[in-house]
């Protein structure tokens, strides 16, 4: 059991993709209720930096270059140097699992995967594929008795994102236009709807909703939302708009701006959720029960026929049917729902 009153550095360690660091950041508003002195660090990789910086509940950002060399050897010596009195391994690997034991720290809590019991002296939950991963989060706070009522992402926006965001806004769009976001990002090959399935969607809800549909792109996004905006119908085409080249803060800004966004399982899907934004996510091989939109103000759709769905295999051996073969009425139902329960008449 932690004495809770001896506690006073921590250093959370969660790293990956920027949208598992934003599901983390739900546990950091609970441990700032149980320990509102402390200072909390957060041990990540580069890409997700940005997930943090401006949040009030952090105190200082560590970072792991996996690719550089010796960058194990230096984050073990910087957080020895740092002295935790408690660190939470969200991560859990062999790497970070031997940076926990390396510490020093008095607490070390972290999964008993795979054989890692050796590195830590608290432990989260041992069962996988039953919580939401956000929700995983705040189980794991429970089990080694901290307070988990918070259910809270969190993503910081900068001043001038948010600027950005509404110059963009007042440009391109009139105040009463109900946008909606489309993202084709998503991390696998495997669990991006392909392009031409989005163009239909935006046509129906162009049709059925006079919606304004905005592409939202990162660098390694281009050419889907092109090919988008391409597969328009040219009577509908006004109605469509590819969102210029911005900062993932800048995106982020857009997607706070917007009515409803659809969106693969991916990053932007987990930032319009922390940002409250409504998102419906387009699931195929990985599970909505577990990496869902976070949050009552969303929804999901997948092709639940299908013998493969939830395959999680990173590239599809049959010219993804999970998207293909998905109805675009029923996606469009599970839309018109989503908007009727958080969009007031």
């Amino acid at each position: 059991m932690i004495k809770k009153s001896g506690i006073n550095k921590i250093l959370i360690i969660k790293l990956k993709g920027i949208g598992d660091v934003v599901l983390s950041t739900i546990v950091l508003k609970n441990l700032k209720t149980d320990f509102p002195e402390a200072a909390i660090d957060f041990l990540t990789e580069p890409p997700s930096v940005l997930v943090l910086e401006g949040l009030p509940q952090i105190n200082k950002i560590l970072l792991f270059r996996k690719k550089e060399k010796l960058s194990g050897l230096r984050t073990i010596l910087e957080v020895m140097k740092n002295r935790y009195d408690l660190i939470i391994d969200f991560y859990s690997n062999p790497r970070t699992a031997l940076i926990t034991l390396l510490s020093l720290a008095k607490y070390r809590a972290g999964f008993p995967y795979r054989g890692r019991k050796y590195a830590y002296n608290l432990f989260g939950p041992s069962e996988r594929g039953v919580h939401h991963s956000a929700d995983l989060h705040l189980e794991f706070l429970k089990s080694i008795q901290i307070y988990a009522q918070e259910k809270e992402l969190l993503f910081p926006l900068s001043q001038e994102s948010k600027k950005f965001a509404v110059d963009y806004f007042n440009h391109t769009f009139s105040p009463d236009d109900f946008v909606v976001a489309i993202s084709p990002s998503g991390g696998w090959e495997s669990k991006k709807c392909p392009p031409e399935v989005f163009s239909q969607i935006a046509e129906k809800l162009i049709g059925k909703f006079r919606a304004k549909i905005l592409i939202i792109w990162g660098p390694e996004d281009y050419d889907e939302a092109v090919k988008i905006k391409d597969g328009i119908a040219e009577n509908l085409i006004s109605s469509v708009f590819l969102a210029p080249r911005t900062t993932v803060l800048q995106s982020a800004a857009i997607i706070s701006l917007c009515s409803v966004m659809i969106s693969n399982d991916s990053g932007p899907m987990h930032i319009a959720s922390a940002l409250k934004t409504p998102v419906l996510g387009l699931f195929g091989p990985t599970s909505p029960f577990m990496h869902g939109p976070y949050g009552s103000a969303n929804g999901w759709v997948r092709h639940d026929q299908l013998d493969c769905i939830e395959c999680n295999l990173l590239t599809c051996p049959i010219n993804k049917k999970c998207f293909y073969d998905l109805p675009i009425l029923k996606i469009i139902d599970k839309f018109e729902l989503l908007i009727k329960e958080i969009i007031p008449k």
